[in-house]
């Protein structure tokens, strides 16, 4: 898989088959996260109607994790999804290739894992309930989620903010995120 940053792949097509643009944060950080990150990516194209937007590779420190977490591996894709698929549906698709890749939730808070899938935003819809929130809470103030986004949604003003993506990174305090 090509690593660089595959911008401006999606076209503004709507249709029967043509839904909303949908960003998912992928990160992991137990077993081969790399190849993980990557399967995981290979996997999420077939819930896409287009080929996927994707960032590069970057390795993250962990941020609010246990003492001694290593670090991550985090990238960002960009669906188009199908006609139909909503906020929910999609959600559900994601929880269940974090299954499918070997993710046991404990109830423990930011554990280390083999894959964490976050809806970051969908479309400009909107959601506050207890089991899905989007645009996602803290996307805004996580560089490991706003490095990937801006290099293939610079532009990108996700719902609830006045700043594109680029703007609130630039923002943010300096951190370790190194593209890999």
């Amino acid at each position: 898989m090509d690593s660089r940053p595959s911008q401006g792949t999606l076209t503004a097509r709507t249709g029967p088959a043509h839904g909303p643009i949908a960003f998912v944060a992928i990160g992991s950080n137990t077993g081969d996260s790399l190849k993980l990150v990557k399967a995981a990516i290979a996997r999420m194209e077939k819930l896409a109607a287009e080929p996927l937007l994707k960032s590069s590779f970057w390795e993250t420190e962990p941020v609010d994790c246990p003492p001694g977490s290593p670090p991550f591996v985090n990238a960002v894709v960009g669906i188009r999804v199908r006609h139909g698929e909503t906020p929910e549906s999609l959600f559900a698709k994601l929880q269940q290739i974090e299954v499918e890749f070997g993710r046991k939730r404990t109830g423990a808070k930011n554990e280390p894992r083999t894959l964490d899938l976050d809806l970051i935003a969908f479309g400009t819809e909107t959601r506050n309930r207890p089991e899905l929130t989007i645009p996602h809470p803290r996307a805004h103030k996580r560089r490991f989620v706003l490095e990937p986004l801006a290099e293939i949604a610079p532009e990108l003003v996700l719902p609830g903010q006045t700043q594109t993506v680029k703007q609130l990174l630039a923002q943010l305090p300096p951190g370790v995120c190194k593209r890999i």
